[in-house]
């Protein structure tokens, strides 16, 4: 077996007289602000030029301070490289999924960063049931016999530091791909497509996309979306292959959207009869349909909008065929704050003849609302209607037969393995598929791939595994144990909490902790398997995810009680929980590290300044730990979108007072509470990305420089680590993914005391 190659991190520890004696100290320059009669003074606010010299220095100062703190655990690192290596079947594929002639699939190579996007010819007929048996996987993980290499991420990423794949998607008639790329980190992407019989790239390179690409029917024309300056998706436009300008100049604009709190999305219904155009805020959505012909239905084609845009109203629409007639799926929360599911008949939205401002009063139910099961997806098929809903903070899927009436039937739940496992639907390509795709996991369930035969014949209603991910080196679940405990929040709110420890490691009040939040966007944390952390279980160490208001994991009303307003409750939610763990004996008092990233980095920061000595160490990564400061001015990046989520401190004095009552920027405790410079104050970890364009890194550098001039010696323990080569998501390649997260976790362990 080839060994993968010897990949290092940027920071590598200083050698001798390099290593610096001291923590990096960022000058101060008096800049001041004024909002609703409060005045702040920001001496880290020059660090918002990213063309001034000085600010590459402190990343240099920081990188080499950080490596210098970390040099003694580059044993451990590279060990728990090794072990999540060990443990990874490194040459895999996907289970196929079949979509008209082909079977598709994604594989990884031994040694190779990036995986390849791959095909092989699928045999019979679609509406053979036996035909959509997908083709038997090597065990080895090898290529299968007569595969095409679409795209092979290691060739694109050839000479670029950073790569990530945006676009990946087959015209209808099987012979081009169109694809995108970003090779910085900033999320902006490059569209071109690919002559699959020649492999070669046509003549297309239309830069400063969003994420995806749609193809109309035609195979010629292709939708895609625009981002602005402040990163907005706001138009999508159409480019037609072999007839637009190469870069795209001149293409039509299909839809434009000037409102900045809404950001549009272009897709094609799973039935390939109508193009979706959407445009969502945090509240509101509008959903428009375009005849997928492409340009042979004329390229002038106007959008028709669904059900027009109702202030507070999101609704989603998928088309289905039922007894014959075109019908559209809504997914909606009119009056049904979990979201229900009704249908409208499609002729008069097609035709014009139905006014979209009353198309609600003629929604009929077929899923009524039900309080605290909320109503996620839904995506129709020839036979069977599937619908994605959370319930008792767990995500699941339910199946609606469609009769031969075209009548929708009850829905009904599909099973899972263990009580706290996720199901969700996965590599369902196709319309006319009889078996529904899942994939189903819990935190100590490698992931399963089953299908759901909906066929009508002997197997009809069964779950046939197709694949479970390999564990090398002999994992045993048994060993381990998921479990759910409840803390109570300050309000008198019960906060679920997953656990997973290793089963004989016991809730003595002796055992490290690691504790894990999110908390913002109606994001869940469902339970998910992952080899890097059964390092840190088989080590002791009990890992906890606090399921905190302003996630979605409990319905709708548990999202609107974590934001805006009720933001705070989001932060006392995650200190309840890490208090529930000590007291409740799960952990070591002394022993317990808090992590989280993006929006979760707000969590642990404002967590932190709550209660600072709870805490033997916080991982805050991409950290949102100066918001007041982002959302006071509306040119960056998302925060004219984002005001629905936090508050809009410009206008509003409520909300300016709020965030900055939060933000952990302006919330430092003293020395005398436990701040930055008492022996209490925990050791950070914090790390950032230059091209980060969702959280700029000025805001966990400004947290830090706040620190170091607070404590008296500079915060030795505070480390910040900056990828110059990433984006929000840190670098790009599988092995580079797996040494940040051994350096995260080597500096986990060393705070816990296990290192």
């Amino acid at each position: 077996m080839s060994s993968a190659p010897d990949l290092q991190t940027d920071a590598q520890p200083p050698q001798g007289p390099q290593a610096p004696e001291h923590p990096p100290v960022a000058p101060r320059e008096r800049v001041v602000r004024e909002h609703h009669g409060d005045v702040v003074v920001d001496e880290h606010e020059w660090l918002r030029d990213a063309e001034d010299p000085r600010v590459r220095e402190l990343v240099d100062a920081e990188n080499a301070w950080a490596a210098a703190r970390t040099a003694h655990l580059e044993p451990l690192r590279e060990q728990l490289f090794e072990e999540v290596r060990s443990r990874t079947q490194e040459s895999d594929l996907s289970v196929p999924s079949r979509d008209g002639a082909w079977w598709y699939y994604r594989r990884t190579v031994e040694g190779q960063q990036y995986g390849l996007i791959c095909r092989v010819r699928a045999e019979g007929a679609v509406e053979d049931p036996a035909a959509w048996e997908p083709p038997a996987l090597p065990e080895d993980g090898s290529a299968l016999a007569g595969e095409q290499v679409l795209l092979d991420g290691n060739v694109e990423a050839a000479g670029s530091a950073f790569f990530s794949l945006g676009a990946a998607s087959v015209s209808p008639d099987g012979q081009l791909l169109a694809w995108s790329a970003d090779t910085t980190g900033d999320e902006r992407f490059t569209l071109r497509v690919r002559d699959l019989v020649s492999g070669a790239d046509l003549e297309v390179a239309v830069a400063g996309l969003g994420h995806g690409a749609t193809w109309a029917s035609d195979s010629r024309t292709l939708l895609y979306s625009v981002v602005d300056e402040a990163w907005r998706p706001f138009e999508v436009r159409r480019h037609v292959v072999g007839e637009s300008a190469p870069d795209g100049a001149g293409d039509a604009v299909v839809l434009r959207e000037d409102d900045e709190r809404y950001w549009l999305g272009v897709g094609r219904t799973r039935s390939g009869r109508f193009i979706v155009l959407s445009a969502g805020s945090k509240s509101t959505s509008e959903v428009w349909l375009l005849d997928a012909g492409g340009v042979d239905r004329g390229p002038g084609q106007v959008p028709v909008s669904v059900a027009g845009r109702r202030e507070g109203v999101e609704y989603s629409v998928d088309h289905a065929v039922l007894g014959g007639r075109d019908a559209l799926l809504v997914l909606h929360d009119d009056g049904a704050p979990d979201f229900e599911l009704s249908l409208l008949d499609a002729e008069g939205v097609l035709d014009g003849s139905a006014d979209p401002a009353t198309a609600h009063e003629r929604w009929t139910t077929v899923i009524g609302h039900e309080p605290g099961r909320r109503l996620e997806d839904v995506d129709a098929f020839a036979g069977h209607v599937a619908v994605s809903w959370r319930r008792e903070a767990l995500p699941r899927v339910a199946v609606l037969r469609v009769g031969r009436d075209g009548v929708l039937g009850a829905p009904e739940e599909v099973p899972v393995p263990t009580a706290l496992a996720s199901s969700v639907l996965a590599g369902n390509p196709s319309s006319a598929a009889p078996l529904l795709r899942l994939q189903q996991t819990s935190f100590t369930t490698p992931v399963r791939v089953v299908d759901l035969d909906l066929s009508g014949g002997q197997r009809d209603g069964q779950l046939v595994l197709r694949r479970q991910t390999p564990v090398r080196g002999g994992y045993d679940a048994s060993a381990y144990v998921e479990e759910r405990t409840w803390a109570t929040a300050p309000d008198g709110v019960r906060v679920p909490l997953s656990v997973v420890r290793r089963a004989d490691v016991a809730a003595d009040g002796t055992a490290p902790g690691y504790l894990y939040g999110y908390g913002s966007y109606e994001v869940s944390l469902d339970p998910w398997f992952s080899v890097p952390r059964l390092s840190l279980l088989d080590r002791g160490v009990v890992f906890a995810v606090a399921h905190v208001r302003g996630g979605g994991e409990l319905g709708r009303r548990w999202y609107e009680d974590g934001r805006l307003a009720h933001k705070r409750n989001t932060f006392t939610d995650f200190v309840a929980a890490a208090e529930h763990l000590v007291r409740e004996r799960w952990v070591d008092p002394a022993r317990l590290v808090a992590s989280g990233g993006s929006a979760g980095g707000l969590l642990v920061g404002a967590a932190l300044n709550l209660a600072p000595r709870l805490f033997t160490g916080v991982l805050a990564a991409v950290p949102f730990v100066d918001p007041l400061t982002t959302m006071l001015d509306e040119s960056l990046p998302l925060t004219v979108p984002e005001q629905e989520e936090w508050g809009d401190p410009i206008r509003d004095a409520d909300a300016y007072a709020l965030i900055k009552g939060y933000a952990p920027t302006e919330n430092l405790p003293s020395v005398e509470d436990g701040g930055p410079g008492s022996p209490t104050w925990p050791e950070l970890l914090v790390t950032t990305s230059l091209h980060d364009t969702r959280v700029l890194y000025v805001e966990p550098f400004k947290w830090v420089a706040r620190m170091r001039a607070q404590a008296p010696d500079g915060a030795p323990g505070v480390l910040l680590k900056t990828e110059v080569d990433g984006g929000h998501g840190g670098r790009s390649g599988r092995y580079e993914t797996w040494r940040e997260r051994a350096f995260e976790d080597a500096w986990a362990l060393d705070v816990l005391g296990l290192a």
